[in-house]
């Protein structure tokens, strides 16, 4: 393939979990993929919370390849805390990464992107259902379902769509620490009809399909097994159980 007509994605938060099965299925799909990450990655350096970082990387891949026409964010951090105990510096750090952030690589891809792209957010099923000791992060990935709709208003004149994927459970290295406190991912399977987590890779095929829909725009995407049906699990009860 001609590499000029080749198209070129960038994914953010790329280097593990979801982001990391979102760049195999774009590279797979015959995408040029940039995986952007923090540096201790060893990915393309990029701090999402960080406005100079993101528009220098979103520059260094024009310089490099001569187009952008998806850019992923898949970025995200989350804490455990109820809200009368939660400290406002790890509120910010949350509310930072997840929403601050993604605006951020929300508004310099759309100031890049050639006619007709694309952005991705990976948003949650947090979005829409509250979870007793989540306050920074439903509140982010809700702030960051309707964001994903205003910028889809704005960029639409210029063919560019936006859209988010809200995955419900997927064992990845940021939900795996609370996948080991006994109960909570049985809680999680009795409040999902299919009865069963989520793949990355079942993520990152939806994430392919939206860059390519080309009639789609303003869409948070429930991916959850039908999670979003039922009630969200208790994770305090969970962990004053296993901690005290």
């Amino acid at each position: 393939m001609d590499e000029s007509s080749q198209r070129v994605a960038v994914v953010v938060g790329g280097a593990s979990g979801i982001g990391a099965a979102i760049a195999t299925a774009f590279t797979t799909d015959g995408w040029r993929t940039v995986v952007a990450d923090l540096p201790s990655t060893g990915a393309a350096p990029v701090d999402v919370t960080d406005e100079d970082s993101v528009a220098a990387l979103l520059d260094g891949v024009l310089a490099e390849h001569g187009r952008i026409d998806t850019v992923v964010n898949s970025a995200g951090v989350s804490t455990l805390g109820n809200v009368v105990d939660l400290a406002a510096d790890e509120w910010r750090r949350v509310v930072d990464v997840c929403l601050t952030g993604a605006f951020l690589v929300l508004k310099h891809a759309g100031q890049r992107l050639a006619e007709g792209g694309s952005v991705i957010s990976l948003s949650s099923l947090n979005a829409r259902q509250p979870g007793a000791g989540l306050a920074p992060y439903c509140a982010a990935k809700a702030g960051l379902s309707m964001l994903t709709q205003v910028a889809a208003l704005e960029l639409g004149p210029r063919g560019i769509r936006v859209n988010a994927i809200a995955p419900g459970l997927v064992v990845t290295p940021l939900t795996q620490p609370a996948m080991e406190i006994p109960g909570i991912e049985d809680d999680y399977l009795e409040n999902t009809p299919l009865g069963r987590s989520g793949r990355p890779d079942e993520i990152a095929a939806a994430a392919l399909y939206l860059a390519t829909a080309e009639w789609v725009t303003g869409e948070v995407l429930d991916i959850n097994g039908g999670a979003h049906l039922m009630r969200y699990p208790d994770l305090n009860k969970h962990v004053l159980a296993a901690f005290g």
